[in-house]
This record gives C-alpha cells, sequence and structure tokens, in this order.
C-alpha cells in the first residue's frame, strides 16, 4: 500500500488501534524494508531507550541475525551504556567531535530542534526577509498559516550572551551514521514514532513509515505506536531495559486511551526516568514538570549534574547562565 500523503486523521485512527494491530503493521514494515534491502543490507538503530529495545526484540525475533548499532555520544546515561554492553552483535560508532567542541563551535540546544535551528541561521544574516527571522518574528508562513511551533516568544533568544544551534545531534549522531552509511550500504530501523513531535508527525504524514526515496533511507516501523504502547509491549512480553528507567507499573492516576473496538488498555509509567536521550540536552526541559531533568540529575548523577553547571572557563560545559536565560530551573 502506498503510505505517503496520508492525514492527521489517518494518523489518529490508527493510533487508536488496538495493540496487536499495530504490532502486526510494523512487522509488515520490518518484512518490506528487509525484502528490500536484504537482511545484511540493514541494521537496527538501538540507542539502548526502551523504544530501540523494543524494536531490537521485534526484528530480532523476526531476524535473529540483524546487526544493531549504537552511537556513544558521551552524552548517554551511564544505565545505558552498561545495558548495550549485555547484547550481541551491535556496532558501536563515536563521533568525531565532543558535546564541549560542539557547544564551543555551534552553541547551546535549548527549547527545541525548529526554535534553536531559527535562532542559529536568523542570526547568521542582516536580511528582514529571511524565512529564520520572519518565523522568530511571528509572521504568517506560507498559505497564510501560523507557525505550528509558536516561535515568536523565542525571539529574545537572538539576543542570548551564548550560541545557539540545532546541529548536535547532527554532529554527534546523524553523522556517524552515515559515514556507516557510506561505508556499509546499510540502511536503518528505528524506533522513532510519529507521536514524538511534529516533526515526525509530518515526516510520517508526507512518506510513511518506510522512506525509500530519502537521501539516507530510512524505516520507522513503529511510527503509529505512541508512548503507552511502548510501555505495554514491555510489560506483556516481560523484557528487559536498561535500570534507568526503573520498573514499569501501572499508573493508576491516568486513563488510558481508548481503542477502535472500545477497549480501554491499562495506562503505564516507568518509577524512573521516562525518556533517556543525551543526559545534557535541553530541548523540551520547558515543558518538563517540576523535577525536570536536571533537578533529577542533581540527585541521581551528582558528578554529570555538577559538569554541565561548571563554569566553561573550568572546564565544564557553562550551563548555568544559559538553564537562566531561558527560565529552566536546575
Amino acid at each position: 500500500m502506498d503510505e505517503a500523503k496520508r492525514t492527521m486523521q489517518e494518523l489518529k485512527q490508527m493510533q487508536s488501534l488496538p495493540m496487536h494491530l499495530k504490532l502486526g503493521m510494523t512487522r509488515q514494515r520490518i518484512r518490506e524494508w528487509v525484502d528490500g534491502y536484504g537482511p545484511n543490507g540493514v541494521y537496527i538503530s538501538f540507542s539502548g531507550g526502551k523504544d530501540s529495545t523494543v524494536l531490537l526484540h521485534i526484528v530480532r525475533e523476526m531476524y535473529p541475525d540483524i546487526e544493531a548499532v549504537f552511537v556513544n555520544t558521551g552524552l548517554e546515561y551511564p544505565e545505558i551504556k552498561e545495558f548495550v554492553k549485555a547484547f550481541d552483535n551491535v556496532t558501536i560508532l563515536r563521533p568525531d567531535m565532543s558535546f564541549r567542541q560542539v557547544i564551543e563551535k555551534y552553541g547551546y540546544p535549548v527549547i527545541s530542534k525548529e526554535v534553536s535551528k531559527c535562532v542559529y541561521y536568523a542570526r547568521r544574516t542582516n536580511d528582514p526577509e529571511n524565512v529564520y527571522v520572519k518565523k522568530l518574528c511571528g509572521e504568517l508562513e506560507f498559505e497564510g498559516k501560523k507557525s505550528q511551533y509558536n516561535q515568536s516568544k523565542w525571539y529574545f533568544l537572538l539576543d542570548a550572551p551564548f550560541g545557539v544551534s540545532n546541529l548536535c545531534c547532527d554532529v554527534m549522531k546523524k553523522r556517524p551514521l552515515h559515514k556507516f552509511y557510506r561505508k556499509t550500504g546499510k540502511v536503518p530501523i528505528t524506533g522513532q514514532m510519529a507521536d514524538e513531535s511534529k516533526l515526525r508527525t509530518q515526516k510520517w504524514i508526507n512518506g510513511g513509515c518506510n522512506l525509500y526515496d530519502s537521501k539516507f533511507p530510512i524505516s520507522n516501523p513503529m511510527s503509529l505506536w505512541v508512548e503507552n504502547d511502548v510501555l505495554e509491549y514491555i510489560v506483556k512480553n516481560d523484557i528487559q531495559i536498561s535500570s534507568v528507567y526503573g520498573e514499569v507499573i501501572p499508573d493508576c492516576e491516568m486513563d488510558g486511551q481508548m481503542w477502535l473496538d472500545g477497549y480501554v488498555p491499562p495506562k503505564y509509567r516507568t518509577t524512573g526516568v521516562s525518556r533517556t536521550g543525551c543526559m545534557f540536552c535541553m530541548f523540551g526541559d520547558h515543558l518538563e514538570q517540576e523535577p525536570n531533568r536536571f533537578q533529577r540529575m542533581k540527585i541521581t548523577h551528582p558528578p554529570v549534574y555538577r559538569y554541565c553547571l561548571k563554569s566553561w572557563n573550568e572546564g565544564g560545559l557553562g550551563m548555568k547562565p544559559v538553564l537562566d536565560y531561558v527560565g529552566i530551573k536546575y
């Protein structure tokens, strides 16, 4: 079936499907991807997080010998790095630059990828008609629609006394994987979900799960899943995940999402962190309830916390004035 150019309504309907149907669709997308490139022409993008751990479980039930690839950026939770070591056939890649070098050259990742991108490029032009400047000014975009990212509220970042950019992920994660692609010709299967961001939602609407025609082809067979699907799969299949998440338990304070057949599955949560990713990243921190990631880090990983806030001239990441400027408590 042609997946291209679906609608938001179709996405919401598919996200409301029963778990077993979504799992079947995920397996079908994986089969199509492996059929297209062969078992030796694909790899599992494995971050050590719960989403990619579920993906690894699904793929290797179908194709036990498919390689997994982990990018050790140096920004992962220590528990994640240890967890990854427990798996066989995992290739470990490393970036050419450290996070400190990326900050020094490009700037800090704050608010979101889209906002940081706008600030980075708007600072590099004197053209008031530049698209990034116009977005930060809150002007109307094409077809008279307001920017869905509400970037005008972040206009003050143009005057920030520090660099701002979205390029850390490109440099530290994407470049090593693109280099791996050019070297091996292997294409990734990832655990990305459309529900995770507006950008990923739009990518699914435009191209579906399997993007064959992209400059760097990529399969996102779990696109239709939501957070609770991942947790439910972990519980039902008794999958071990990194200890940084704690335990997966029923969340009695939250109602589950009703499926199309009227059944409401249990809502789950983790007793530890809910998301892993890069420990030092400030994307989305302004949206978190307290204790936020830095407040939790102060308790759970004090040495990392001190390194983040330590002044730049003393060899730290110098994040204290950045967090103060954007109003994030720590």
